[in-house]
């Protein structure tokens, strides 16, 4: 498939003058809704992580009517609860040179030059907000022996702003917010619907008014109308089957939105993680991320010479390469993610990689028990220690842990402005869901930053102020059962297929596919052949998928049939966006595109721009172009040596 180039996007909504002004100047000029229009007024929210599920506590504390959906039997169990080692805030507690622009400054650089000053700037001012917030709603925070909120160092800086809970970060947030969520829930002003999935957006009158939902217990169809739409529904990671995203992460309700009119932007920013538990056969469904913090205490290292076998403790100091340290001495373990990942390739690449298959290297944390010791080793980490050695039988404290990168998160997204809104007007996208702050790769401990300042502090101000423009007049009935009848649709030709393959069967073949395509290292005769192959394979199982039971019960083949194809439509963007960026950029590293140390090479002349892709299902995606300026950092080649 091919691609058209459209009039260029600009973001309209970002205030100018002072950066660190912006976001008060935009706060100040946003109109208000007052409280007895408020309870007129109805919010709709899909997704209950950390984004979506602050979004509607919040909201609803605000006196909105909010509708919110999830998947899942609870929102406690979205997959924000996985998140493991920590939130980024500038709060400087250590006093070690931490502010508010050294946060936004290690973010424009770590997503490689690709994010917007403006949004980097409010996520960065809003942070040192998120931690008064969830330590107001007793989330359990490490604190110093004086009492002090206690950090960590994670990659890609060099001060010590990561807030933790353990290893288990994510889930104390996630409750803290889910708390607040039920507190709505029992006033009346937020109506929860668990196990609803998304399946279409309603557009009316060009603005977002509602979603076409099923109840995945009964099967039944539900149209739910409002006066906003809120997507909060995570990243896509699991296009590539094998991620440390949970196995129902899936892209479907941003795809479904993307083909109503919402541009999707720079779909092919994929993370691979560098601390990953390795592939260990054909049997997995999924992979299990170690914790980046793990880095902070960790030596990365891999044998000298390539084909040792020998067991790690017998292997001396002198034949092991810390090759990160060796490298990046200014940051050492520390490096960001899409460095470490590309890293820790190279040396499995030449042969030096450790256990089955060559594709691993150690995490050895035998220093720092020995300089800490045990038991101060394990209260900082002994929780993901015992999830590693009840996954792997191996014992961490006593032999360094074999990881390997993997798909983790997605910087891509639906296109939103300053406001946080898509192109449709009325929609409005948050967290991992949209693309907005972390440019072509995200710096660790970002992601619960972003999706809690979104969810508590940002949307809150700007969807008032559209919807205090209203009313936006009658919803169109048509557009109603146009969208309606066409998810009955996709289920009956899902369901009359009647073929011999699984989805999953060809989900994991994409994935596979992808991987080797467009996954850590991309070139143009890679994605190339993954152009030529996602249309095949495609149409092969729109011609030979089975999806067993029926449309008006509880069944989970349906739902998985149906997000394995959005899956299939989202690859093939992700590849014509990876193939017409022929630079490299964080995440996105194209073989052709390095320098003389292997390092990523972008091409700030022509590529210093978001991808806006506009779905055309005639003549191609039509790619729309937001220039980035900056006016604050520098571009200049990333350097973390």
């Amino acid at each position: 498939m091919t691609h058209t180039v459209g009039e260029p996007i600009r973001d309209t909504k970002a205030p100018e003058g002072p950066i660190e002004e912006r976001w008060s100047k935009r706060r100040f000029s946003a109109k208000l809704v007052n409280p007895a229009n408020k309870r007129k007024l109805h919010v709709i929210v899909v997704g209950t992580g950390l984004a979506g599920g602050s979004a509607a506590a919040t909201l609803g504390e605000l006196g909105y009517n909010v509708t919110s959906f999830c998947y899942q039997d609870s929102p406690r169990r979205a997959h924000s609860i996985a998140a493991q080692g920590g939130i980024n805030a500038a709060k400087n507690y250590r006093g070690d040179g931490d502010s508010i622009y050294r946060l936004f400054y290690d973010t424009v650089k770590g997503g490689d030059f690709r994010a917007r000053e403006s949004n980097v700037y409010r996520l960065a001012e809003v942070s040192v907000n998120i931690i008064d917030q969830a330590v107001a709603q007793g989330v359990p925070f490490a604190r110093e022996y004086g009492g002090l909120l206690d950090t960590r160092s994670f990659g890609g800086a060099q001060v010590s702003r990561t807030f933790y809970a353990r290893g288990q970060t994510g889930q104390q947030l996630l409750l803290g917010a889910y708390q607040a969520l039920e507190r709505q829930i029992a006033a009346g002003t937020v109506t929860m619907h668990t196990r609803h999935e998304m399946l279409d957006l309603i557009v009316s009158d060009g603005r977002a008014r509602g979603v076409v939902v099923r109840d995945m217990v009964t099967g039944e169809i539900e149209t739910h109308l409002a006066d906003a739409v809120v997507l909060a529904t995570g990243g896509y990671g699991n296009v590539f089957f094998l991620s440390t995203n949970a196995k129902g992460c899936n892209t479907t309700a941003i795809w479904r939105a993307h083909q109503r009119g919402a541009y999707f932007g720079n779909p092919c920013y994929t993370q691979i993680h560098p601390t990953c538990i390795p592939v260990s056969g054909e049997y997995q469904s999924k992979l299990t991320l170690m914790s980046e913090s793990l880095r902070n205490d960790g030596r990365v290292w891999v044998p000298v010479k390539a084909g040792d076998t020998r067991e790690p403790g017998e292997i001396p100091e002198a034949e092991r390469d810390y090759y990160l340290e060796r490298i990046y001495p200014a940051f050492g373990n520390l490096v960001p993610r899409d460095i470490a990942s590309r890293a820790a390739k190279n040396v499995c690449d030449e042969g030096r990689g450790v256990g089955p298959g060559g594709l691993g290297v150690y995490l050895d944390f035998a220093d720092a028990i020995a300089r800490l010791g045990r038991d101060a080793v394990e209260k900082k980490y002994g929780n993901l220690f015992e999830m590693y050695e009840r996954i792997t039988g191996e014992d961490p404290y006593t032999r360094p842990m074999r990881i390997y990168p993997a798909v983790h998160y997605t910087m891509g997204g639906l296109w939103v402005d300053y406001d946080l809104q898509s192109t449709i007007p009325g929609l409005f996208v948050i967290g991992e869901a949209n693309f907005s702050d972390h440019g072509a790769n995200r710096l660790g401990a970002s992601a619960l930053m972003q999706g809690l300042a979104d969810g508590y502090f940002v949307l809150p101000t700007t969807l008032g102020d559209y919807l205090a423009g209203g009313p936006y007049g009658e919803i169109d009935q048509k557009a109603v059962a146009t969208a309606e009848n066409g998810v009955r649709n996709k289920i009956q030709k899902l369901l009359a297929v009647n073929g011999t393959r699984t989805a999953d069967s060809y989900h994991r073949e994409l994935g596979k596919l992808m991987w080797d395509y467009c996954g850590m290292e991309r070139t143009e005769e890679s994605l190339r052949k993954a152009l030529a192959r996602i249309p095949e394979l495609r149409n092969e199982f729109w011609e030979n998928v089975k999806v067993s039971g029926h449309a008006e019960e509880l069944n989970q083949a349906l739902e998985r049939a149906g997000r394995v194809a959005d899956f299939f439509d989202l690859a093939e963007l992700m590849c014509i966006d990876a193939l017409h960026r022929s630079e490299s950029c964080g995440g996105h590293f194209r073989a052709e595109s390095q320098d003389s140390d292997g390092e990523a090479l972008r091409d700030d002349e022509d590529f210093a721009y978001v991808a806006a892709w506009e779905y055309s299902p005639e003549g191609g995606p039509v790619l729309h172009r937001e220039d980035l300026k900056y006016e604050y950092v520098k571009m200049t080649q990333r350097s973390y040596k």
